[in-house]
């Protein structure tokens, strides 16, 4: 089935929430609508429209102008097996210790590895964007420092990749998984349940900390937080208030040149930088809890 792409962009999330709600409306109906921000500090926001059917360009133009929106560029997508094809080139990441793979190559784990299997249904989270790649490394200097934290809490875990890392080489520890995200928590369940992790990991829906669970399982020695600038800005107090003093957070999800201003927020936050590594335009960030 043939599926069609509008795509623009505009300043302000309000102005892009209000161009999705009326792009909505439009004949053809579209099939999904997303807005994202543009994380590079423009303060532009995306707008992305998706068809089956092809959309009315003219008033594509017509909203776009109402809301002082760029022109939407409209492309034509193949009719492609996306699941083969991501299978076909998501090659398995090594991370230090840990070796994260795809079912189409379970005959390349090798055996001295920490091996974490992630279905390719799902691309975030495997291993290969810097930001979980990062977060991985991150984690595995650590523990070959001598880090055995016991608890720890994976918040915005998507694939759950990172809170099973931790499960994998801290039998004893306390580990829960959380995302904002039903999908992304059934997810989480489901490469837990593939890695015979059920029951090490609790996966919980839940903004940040807000669940009961989180707060009564506080605080944690080790945080992992892969999401995003302004979310990660946004949780610094919160972070600070679940982490055990002395404890350790594991942050991604930013570009590089973000990483001074969500490190500033961890600092006045009560948090002090250990670690920074770069990896492309992404940023990693260790930081500890004084």
């Amino acid at each position: 089935m043939t599926t069609y792409t509008a795509l623009t962009t505009l300043t302000g999330e309000d102005a892009a929430e209000a161009l999705a709600e009326a792009v909505e409306k439009m004949e053809p109906e579209p099939t999904g609508v997303g807005v994202f921000e543009i994380e590079d500090g423009s303060g532009l926001w995306e707008v992305g429209v998706y068809f089956i059917e092809p959309p009315n360009e003219v008033l594509l133009d017509v909203l776009a102008l109402a809301f002082g929106a760029k022109p939407f560029v409209v492309s034509e997508l193949p009719d492609i097996d996306w699941v083969a094809k991501v299978r076909r080139e998501l090659s398995p990441v090594e991370a230090g210790r840990f070796f994260v793979y795809g079912s189409h190559d379970a005959d390349k784990v090798p055996q001295d590895r920490v091996a974490l299997q992630i279905e390719a249904t799902v691309a975030f989270g495997t291993g290969h964007h810097g930001t979980t790649l990062g977060c991985l490394r991150a984690f595995d200097r650590l523990f070959e420092a001598g880090l055995r934290p016991a608890r720890v809490a994976d918040i915005g875990c998507g694939t759950s990749v990172l809170a099973m890392a931790a499960a994998a080489v801290l039998p004893d520890a306390l580990v829960i998984a959380s995302d904002i995200d039903q999908v992304a928590v059934d997810v989480a369940r489901a490469n837990v349940a593939i890695n015979h992790m059920a029951g090490r990991i609790e996966c919980l829906e839940a903004a940040g900390f807000a669940h009961p669970r989180l707060a009564e399982a506080a605080p944690f020695d080790l945080i992992f937080a892969n999401i995003l600038k302004g979310p990660l800005i946004e949780l610094a107090p919160s972070v600070g208030a679940h982490l055990q003093k002395g404890g350790l957070a594991i942050l991604s999800g930013l570009l590089v040149v973000q990483a001074e201003a969500v490190t500033a927020a961890y600092v006045e936050a009560g948090h002090s930088l250990v670690a920074r590594e770069d990896i492309g335009e992404w940023s990693t960030l260790v930081l500890k809890r004084e």
